[in-house]
């Protein structure tokens, strides 16, 4: 499959250069050839899982005195984005590893926290970002986990849907409300073992999309977490969520970058060796306006997502950045992903080509971590208060 090229000079550093051609050939070469085994199984390699951990991408902003690769923000979006060219599925894995559980706790945990968890979220351990519950999805607040405090610990009790990285995860970081009359005042952060008792993964969802990516439900019943396991101050917790999603949404916009950009190489390869009326199709200009505008869309996205990381990095604001840069990448992503099954012609619609795959992969870009509607309303307030 042609590649397009992994970034322009004037956007990458040499170092970020040199990074993202490495993690992009690892990818290609090692992940690429079993993609279609793990989504037809809905699980990830436990091999290839394995192989982040040891190139240090589950780890990237942790600092290296506890084994992590010292990176940037920028630099993990880099590993989404290159992740999700060759499988969005395995991408969102290292995004909520990465952009959600790790910043969370780099942020707001404290320093025996640091000590106790990152070496292991390096080495082995798969982290989980548990918020959304049954009516509790972009009313993030309404959710009913409950935690009750019992002499120096807290018991859970509740449940939580749709939890990225469930099936293989290790550590789950979980927000229940521990005072119900103070509204979302009462929202706490709570590191939970998957080992704890009372602690059960559910059922797992059978999707459309991203299908090795495990997605399933938690069952808390009188799950005891010591106050050592409380992230931040107790009622806090709306604000690790609020602060943590904010970043989290330009991972998902790298990812989707990355997705549109998949497709978009799948369609140049295939339209370059397709022939019909005696020639390639990509003699057409009608297949070389579609590929022009489509290569156009994915770039402009991806200045946005970048953007936005720099800004995140640079502690600049990037409220309103990181919303444009995951509402516009969803949407390049799912119509550039849907162009190129058109491209592919009949061929789009078989599975035994990748231009399938990147559509239905594409469309939970505009649902989860905020949706499209939600980003707009952010956007909305952002330029009008």
């Amino acid at each position: 499959m042609t590649e397009t090229p992994a970034a322009p000079l004037t956007v990458l550093s040499e170092d970020e250069t040199m990074f993202a051609e490495a993690i992009g050939s690892f990818f290609r070469e090692v992940v690429g050839p079993k993609v279609h085994e793990m989504d037809k199984n809905q699980k990830i390699d436990p091999g290839v899982l394995k192989q982040f951990f040891e190139m240090g991408l589950m780890g990237i902003e942790i600092p290296e005195q506890y084994g992590g690769a010292g990176g940037s923000f920028f630099m993990a979006c880099q590993a989404v984005e290159e992740a999700a060219v060759v499988d969005p599925a395995v991408s969102v894995c290292i995004d909520v590893q990465n952009t959600l559980v790790i910043n969370a706790l780099r942020k707001w945990g404290n320093e025996e926290q640091h000590a106790r968890y990152f070496p292991k979220l390096t080495t082995d351990w798969v982290a989980a970002y548990a918020l959304s519950e049954s009516n509790s999805g972009s009313d993030a607040f309404a959710l009913r986990c409950k935690a009750t405090a019992d002499g120096d610990d807290w018991i859970l009790n509740g449940n939580k849907l749709w939890i990225t990285n469930a099936g293989e995860a290790n550590l789950f970081l979980v927000f229940a409300n521990t005072d119900f009359d103070a509204g979302y005042r009462g929202i706490t952060a709570f590191i939970v073992e998957r080992e704890f008792d009372g602690f059960t993964v559910g059922k797992k969802e059978d999707k459309l999309g991203i299908r090795a990516s495990s997605t399933c439900e938690l069952i808390l019943d009188n799950v005891r977490v010591p106050a050592a396991n409380v992230l931040g101050p107790v009622g806090k917790g709306y604000k690790v969520a609020i602060e943590t999603l904010n970043e989290g949404r330009i991972g998902i916009g790298a990812q989707m970058v990355g997705l549109a950009r998949g497709a978009l190489a799948a369609g140049i390869a295939y339209c370059q060796e397709r022939e019909q009326f005696g020639r390639p199709i990509s003699q057409f200009q009608a297949i070389q306006h579609q590929i022009a505008q489509a290569a156009v869309d994915v770039e402009a996205a991806r200045l946005m997502v970048y953007n936005a990381a720099r800004l995140k990095d640079a502690g600049l604001p990037f409220l309103k950045e990181a919303a444009m840069a995951k509402l516009l990448s969803s949407q390049v992503a799912e119509r550039v992903a849907s162009k190129m099954v058109e491209v592919h012609g009949g061929n789009g619609f078989t599975t035994e080509y990748p231009a399938e795959k990147f559509f239905r992969d594409s469309k939970i870009g505009a649902i989860y971590e905020g949706t499209s509607n939600m980003q707009l309303t952010t956007i909305a307030k952002m330029l009008l208060k």
